[in-house]
């Protein structure tokens, strides 16, 4: 029987077979045992965050694409490859796809929740 989730509390893994796994959200999930996070990095994860303050670190996704979608708030996010970087300013609503490869982290305007989709096998990460 079909049951109502909350991204920012249990965040959905889209399978490769077709099936949307829950998964402990927020802090809990990066506490999963080092398998269980070996196979959410192989698929597709689905999760919300609130932010208040700009995020400490940068972020890059070497395998995929990720879905940046701003459901409240305003948001900066900056994106930077070989090319220099990009700004791009979002408020109160809007979406951004960052290519796999780009190194992307956000300035925060006004407390916001975003939503992300994105394959994490291999991201990286280093300080803002």
């Amino acid at each position: 029987m079909p049951s109502t989730t909350d991204p920012r509390q249990t965040y959905l893994q889209l399978a490769a077979d077709g099936r949307i796994l829950p998964r402990p959200g927020g802090e809990r999930f990066w506490q999963l045992p080092e398998a269980d996070m070996a196979q959410v990095g192989r698929d597709w994860l689905v999760s919300e965050y609130t932010f208040e303050a700009d995020w400490p670190s940068w972020e890059m996704h070497p395998q995929a694409d990720e879905f940046v979608y701003l459901l409240s708030g305003a948001v900066v996010l900056v994106l930077e490859s070989h090319g220099g970087r990009q700004e791009i300013a979002l408020k109160d609503r809007g979406a951004v796809v960052v290519p796999r490869g780009v190194w992307h982290t956000a300035r925060v305007g006004t407390p916001s929740r975003m939503l992300h989709v994105t394959l994490g096998a291999g991201t990286q990460v280093r300080p803002a």
